[in-house]
């Protein structure tokens, strides 16, 4: 049941996830208070419903004060470095801000605070998959193959720790694919991009990469609902897998990307778009979702076909 009075704390307001979850929080009538560090202009919309602080997460003493002045009902920590190949070039960078910056965070909570927290982490904490296998659970082996799934992995834990020797109300979110308009630097994003640059005439051909990776693709929208269900209904101490239980290859998303264009899209292999290791395979079980009423509700077609036209807007 949803309080008016309930404070929620989103760290990385500003940013793809954060910015889609603020919108559907302020829509329920929640105090919504962002920790933000970088452009907010995914947030202009919401000035007027939405008070900002600007925090960096690997900055202790900035996370305690803005924890002490909100004393937040819910915090959805989102703030991350949250590019695998940026990982591999600034792997520092990626552990102060995933790793570092979520124990700042619990340790600011611990010091006086009883929130519900939810610890976005990620699928690719978990071992590849071999096509074809069986979709993964919360219970699988880990196995990250970089610098950000091995970050995010150990938020995971600490999240875990916590929870488990301080008795703090945390849950675990491991988003799979998350896509929609306005994310960037990804398959569905970059595709979208190029098409539409395609069709306004400023570039000839689209670059890829790996197309044979198979992944769970799921919308945004469909993704910040589970995480408000877990706010209210979750376990603290556990962790829930977000993701559609399918898997496609990025050259599937690809095809159905341009078969909305009327141009020829003409495309280009570019080895500076591989990845130093790509896992194969990465397709989820959400039954512990299932089990709280959560599915997936946005067809795959009108997710593309929206993150299409957001960048023909922009093209």
């Amino acid at each position: 049941m949803v309080n008016p009075g309930n404070r929620v704390l989103i760290t990385g307001c500003e940013g793809f996830i954060g910015s889609y979850l603020a919108e559907l929080l302020t829509g329920k009538g929640l105090n919504v208070y962002g920790m933000v560090y970088q452009d907010t202009k995914y947030l202009d919309h919401l000035s007027d419903k939405i008070r900002l602080h600007s925090c960096s997460i690997a900055d202790k003493d900035s996370v305690n004060a803005v924890l002490c002045e909100v004393k937040p009902d819910y915090i959805f920590h989102l703030a991350a470095q949250s590019l695998l190949t940026d990982s591999w070039r600034e792997p520092e960078q990626t552990f102060v801000i995933n790793a570092l910056g979520t124990l700042h965070l619990l340790e600011a909570v611990r010091a006086g605070l009883d929130p519900v927290i939810e610890i976005a982490c990620s699928s690719d904490e978990y071992a590849s998959q071999n096509t074809g296998d069986s979709p993964i659970t919360e219970s699988a082996l880990f196995g990250p193959s970089s610098p950000y799934g091995v970050s995010k992995l150990a938020a995971d834990m600490l999240g875990y720790i916590y929870w488990q020797n301080y008795g703090m109300k945390i849950m675990r979110i491991r988003p799979f694919s998350i896509i929609g308009p306005r994310k960037t630097s990804d398959a569905c994003s970059d595709f979208a991009r190029g098409i539409a640059e395609i069709e306004a005439g400023k570039k000839a051909k689209l670059g890829v990469g790996n197309l044979e990776a198979v992944r769970d693709f799921v919308d945004v929208r469909d993704t910040v609902q589970a995480m408000w269900l877990l706010a209210e209904k979750g376990s603290p101490g556990q962790a829930y897998n977000i993701c559609s239980g399918k898997g496609l290859r990025v050259k599937e998303i690809l095809d159905m990307l341009i078969s909305m264009s009327s141009r020829q899209i003409e495309i280009e292999q570019e080895p500076d778009r591989m990845r130093p290791s790509d896992k194969p395979s990465l397709v989820g079980d959400y039954s512990r979702l299932k089990d709280l009423g959560w599915k997936p509700l946005i067809p795959l077609e009108k997710t593309l076909a929206d993150i299409l036209d957001y960048w023909r807007a922009r093209s």
